[in-house]
């Protein structure tokens, strides 16, 4: 049998997880049903060791703001054109979006244009149900789409109500954390001592990140360290490439503190295990904005959330695309409810991160309120065998249409 040829785009290094976790789960489900497939992908590292032929590498071309993406615009239209030409000479059965607005809906746009008939699925959709930038994006994302499979439940009532054929999967991190240390097996693996205070400070995993976030995180790490010399930092790295910044930002702020893998790691196993034993085995993270906020939820980690971007950006974003949205951080998106502390812009200030951050390790009231509502919040995460339900409904769709 000719194998079920799948395309999957994505981008940056969250895109580049859950694209890994998907293509496993489509290679479980089609050895379960004996179908033979071919995985080409716009992805990462991670998508390439889950078996994924990899057609570009994505994970370093990503931004939030629109100042911030005009380096990264000529880099994206090249790795589009790669992804034209395979399209033209390959035919894939199916094509799967994940998150990634902007290319995602070029390619997308380009496939409906030339192959009307061709299959597509958003799988993540791009958080337009939070941003809200207007019905043109929105209805772009319904009529591109044969099915959307969502991993919240206000993505999936908000693009239901616009007319999307909708499946809720629930979120994919529920199932990585399936097999995540406790805190115990964590500090030991780690080899940190059971009274040690840890704090895991997680700056970038965009290069822009690198230089608007971590020069502040660093600094409250700083004020928190003089107030608690016994302090330790954990950092794990999310690309090789931020090892040197880091460590030269660890010696201008005289952290006690500790990359992890202390060197470069071959193996990424390794390493996603590395990330997951620091966040399990920390009594605080200190977190840029994004699918991480949720593996540190989910660990029951309190944590302090921040993001910043170019000032122009921000003033655009406010004064001419009106933008403006009630959260930032994906465990306050699920509920629409606020669980995790946002410094956003110019309330991302060391002084205001440092606040936050002894309130969540010195106050035990406000400590324990954080992880009772993340006990409510994982109940609106769906259960484990989320890869599997979206690798089923991506094969389903090729077999049977539906």
């Amino acid at each position: 049998m000719a194998p079920i040829k799948i395309f999957i785009s994505t981008g940056e290094v969250s895109g580049d997880l859950q694209g890994a976790m998907l293509v496993e789960a489509l290679y479980h489900q089609a050895q379960l049903q004996g179908l033979n497939l071919d995985i080409v992908a716009l992805g990462g590292e991670r998508m390439a060791a889950a078996g994924a032929t990899l057609l570009a590498n994505t994970t370093k071309i990503g931004s939030v703001g629109i100042i911030e993406s005009l380096p990264f615009v000529l880099p994206t239209l090249k790795i589009q054109q790669k992804a034209r030409e395979y399209l033209h000479n390959e035919s894939p059965n199916i094509v799967v979006l994940i998150d990634y607005m902007g290319p995602n809906l070029s390619i997308g746009n380009y496939i409906r244009k030339t192959w009307p008939n061709w299959p597509i699925i958003w799988y993540i959709a791009p958080q337009e149900w939070v941003w809200s930038l207007g019905k043109d994006k929105t209805a772009k994302i319904v009529n591109l789409t044969d099915k959307l499979l969502a991993i919240f439940p206000g993505e999936a009532n908000y693009f239901r109500q616009h007319g999307a054929d909708v499946t809720w999967v629930g979120h994919p991190i529920i199932d990585r954390l399936k097999t995540a240390p406790t805190r115990e097996e964590a500090r030991s693996a780690l080899e940190i001592a059971p009274d040690t205070l840890a704090i895991a400070l997680l700056p970038a995993s965009r290069q822009q990140e690198v230089k608007y976030l971590m020069p502040i995180m660093f600094q409250a790490a700083q004020i928190i360290q003089e107030k608690l010399p016994h302090v330790h930092f954990l950092i794990p790295l999310s690309l090789e490439t931020y090892r040197y910044p880091i460590e030269e930002a660890i010696k201008k702020y005289q952290l006690h503190a500790t990359i992890y893998p202390s060197f470069a790691q071959n193996s990424q196993e390794i390493q996603e295990r590395n990330n997951l034993e620091i966040l399990a085995g920390a009594d605080l993270a200190i977190a840029k904005s994004g699918t991480v906020n949720l593996e540190i939820a989910l660990l029951n980690v309190p944590q302090v959330v921040i993001y910043k971007v170019n000032p122009i950006t921000v003033w655009v974003a406010r004064n001419i695309l009106r933008f403006s949205i009630p959260f930032m951080s994906p465990p306050n998106l699920v509920n629409m409810k606020s669980i995790v502390p946002e410094l956003f812009q110019e309330n991302a200030t060391p002084e205001n991160i440092v606040s936050e951050a002894l309130e969540l390790l010195l106050n035990s009231q406000r400590r324990n309120k954080a992880l009772n509502d993340y006990q409510e919040m994982r109940q609106s995460l769906g259960k484990e065998g989320v890869c599997d339900r979206a690798a089923k409904a991506i094969l389903d769709l090729v077999l049977t249409g539906k």
